[in-house]
């Protein structure tokens, strides 16, 4: 089989950088004018494939992504015409796409990403869908990654990306940033969405082959570019930094899980952790505390080397009147046994037993705090239903060496 030519692989790798750093802004361009998800992506894989011949014959253009933006209209306008030939409303689509076709490959690409977030986490769309259809949209992440980050097969993540697609035509889901009478209540379900990319990467590290968290990352620096000065994004933005900046910490050398307590500070990322701090001190000054500002000023009194449990402790109550869950009231609990109110703790423990009768913190928390109040069989019962639901090798490790301690 013949070697390709030096041109052909030049412009692949071109066309695969270009691609990988601007799809997000290139498909969030495409679908503001076409108003169709899948048209939008077929069009600029049609555009990509394109650019790999032309490029190689001729050169890399001067602005390789307003290239690749021109060709892919004309490539949707084709497609159109092709599909639709009896179709008067999709020719005049053609036309109007056509009408709004860059001149020359150098005009400036709008920033249409901001409303492509919206539509991607709207909450007409289930949440794993809204997930999905993110990592897929405005990450990059191909179907077979997007799979991977479920423990899903290819082909029920492409039916599931078909199917969300489909949904945002026919429902006509906008794609628009929502007015100021909305603008709270789908922020927080676009911050939720990169908050669940980042906990799910936070859990499986590199088990998929991409790094989830530093995807929530980019996503959360995103918004704060095109959204700024929102308190709750920068909030979003600090808790994902203080959270990673101990990524490297938090395992110790025999495979446990460590708490931050335990964790050796060196192993901190001090640049992450500085920048958490100061965006998180930017947000609150704004006086608009939202859920994901609490989260992130919790985050924060975590890293100090003595956590302030009683200030831990407010923050979880404020963040209830947010978010009345059973997990921040488990948190709540966990902060108030550690600033010195153990019996207090152990009824809310009792009262959230149904509720979180599969949820492996749960079990952990229980057992530590019966354990304090010197309730040894119960705890020793709590800590084995923690180990036997446990979510990794490292955390039942952890809970182990934990649970022998008390037998010890």
């Amino acid at each position: 089989m013949p070697a390709a030519a030096p041109g052909a692989i030049a412009a692949t790798r071109a066309v695969e950088a270009v691609m990988r750093d601007h799809r997000g802004r290139l498909l969030a361009a495409l679908i503001a004018r076409l108003r169709d998800f899948q048209l939008a992506e077929d069009a600029l894989q049609d555009a990509a494939i394109s650019a790999i011949t032309h490029w190689g014959r001729a050169g890399l253009p001067n602005a390789p992504q307003g290239w690749l933006l021109r060709v892919a209209l004309r490539k949707a306008i084709d497609r159109l015409r092709r599909a639709s030939r009896d179709s008067r409303n999709a020719l005049d689509q053609a036309v109007l796409a056509d009408d709004e076709a860059f001149e020359n490959d150098a005009e400036p690409i709008p920033d249409d990403r901001l409303r492509l977030i919206f539509t991607c986490c709207h909450p007409a769309l289930e949440e794993k869908t809204r997930i999905a259809l993110t990592l897929r949209s405005l990450c990059g992440l191909t179907t077979p990654q997007v799979a991977a980050v479920f423990l899903d097969g290819d082909t029920t993540m492409g039916q599931r990306l078909s199917r969300a697609k489909a949904k945002i035509a026919a429902a006509r889901i906008p794609f628009v940033v929502p007015g100021p009478e909305d603008w709270a209540d789908r922020l927080n379900s676009v911050l939720t969405v990169i908050y669940l990319i980042f906990t799910a990467g936070y859990a499986q590290g590199p088990a998929t082959g991409t790094d989830l968290c530093h995807e929530a990352i980019f996503l959360a620096r995103l918004l704060t570019r095109l959204a700024p000065d929102q308190p709750e994004i920068e909030g979003c933005l600090a808790l994902l930094l203080l959270t990673q900046c101990r990524a490297k910490a938090r395992t110790s050398p025999k495979g446990e899980t460590l708490p931050p307590a335990d964790q050796d500070r060196g192993l901190w990322d001090a640049t992450m952790l500085a920048e958490g701090i100061d965006i998180l001190d930017t947000a609150v000054a704004r006086r608009k505390p939202g859920p994901f500002l609490l989260k992130a000023a919790i985050a924060a009194l975590h890293t100090a080397q003595t956590p302030d449990w009683p200030q831990i402790a407010a923050l979880y109550a404020r963040l209830l009147a947010h978010e009345p869950t059973p997990v921040i009231r488990l948190n709540h609990a966990v902060a108030l046994a550690e600033s010195g109110g153990l019996s207090v703790a152990l009824d809310v423990l009792g009262d959230l037993a149904a509720a979180l009768s599969d949820y492996p913190p749960f079990h952990a928390a229980q057992a530590e705090y019966l354990a304090r109040d010197v309730q040894t069989a119960p705890a020793l019962a709590a800590y084995a239903r923690a180990i036997a639901l446990a979510r990794s090798p490292a955390d039942a490790a952890f809970l182990a060496r934990r649970r022998d301690r008390l037998l010890s």
